[in-house]
């Protein structure tokens, strides 16, 4: 029967999943398939699995359980195998691999950041630091400008976007590199201008939390900074 694989975790890890309840419904039993020197938490997949809320849920409810008790490989909602032969031959054939990741992730929490900037707010200090950019609007508004200002004035400002956003993330990277184990960037999305994971360690939260704090007051009002965690470490298995 084919199984949905929540986890994969070292052989000592504490495996409390009595009272779990997987993805599916009726809910599976969250159990460990055992190779070596890792386990795998696995439970029987349904036949319609789909990214419901109460499966998204489940998923996430192991992993948070396992991530209380130690260190985890967490796997993505939707991954599933044929059998527990083959979830075996995959811990057996990767077992380096895994041991080392669960090595480099030991006492880690992911935190997620994403940062936005007002656009009313940037439309203004583009025209208020750009002198072409200004003099192209004020020509615009009275009328006075060529039919290809438009145009040019839109160009200017995005170049002027991507420039000031490309720098401000990278501003906010260097701010809290010194507490982070690693990093890992997605593209973002939305009105986002940075979208990143830190690697944290549990003895550097605090320091992590602090600096992300004050990089939020110093930006001030016209800047949001969503931070999620701590989180299961999905970014950097």
């Amino acid at each position: 029967m084919a199984v949905y694989i929540y986890s994969i975790t070292g052989e000592d890890h504490p495996l409390r999943l009595d009272d779990l309840k997987g993805v599916g419904d009726p809910p599976g039993r969250p159990r460990a398939i055992s190779a070596g020197r890792l386990c795998a938490v696995v439970s029987d997949a349904p036949e319609d699995l789909r990214p419901r809320r109460r499966d998204l849920s489940a998923h996430q409810e192991v992993q948070d359980r396992l991530m209380t008790d130690g260190t985890v490989l967490p796997l993505r909602f939707g991954l599933t195998a044929p059998d527990d032969d083959a979830v075996r031959a995959a811990l057996e054939e990767r077992a380096e691999e895994y041991e080392t990741r669960l090595r480099d992730l030991e006492g880690c929490a992911e935190y997620h950041l994403r940062v936005s900037q007002d656009e009313d707010a940037l439309l203004r200090e583009i025209l208020e630091d750009s002198d072409e950019a200004r003099e192209l609007n004020e020509a615009i508004r009275s009328g006075e400008a060529g039919p290809g200002a438009p145009l040019a004035l839109g160009e200017l400002v995005a170049r002027e976007v991507e420039a000031r956003h490309g720098a401000l993330a990278a501003g906010v990277v260097e701010a809290l590199r010194p507490f982070s184990r690693e990093e890992s960037s997605s593209s973002p999305t939305g009105d986002d201008l940075l979208s990143i994971s830190f690697l944290v360690e549990r003895d550097k939260e605090e320091l992590f939390l602090t600096a992300q704090l004050s990089l939020a007051n110093q930006l001030g009002d016209d800047f949001s900074l969503r931070l999620r965690g701590p989180l299961p470490p999905y970014s950097f298995v």
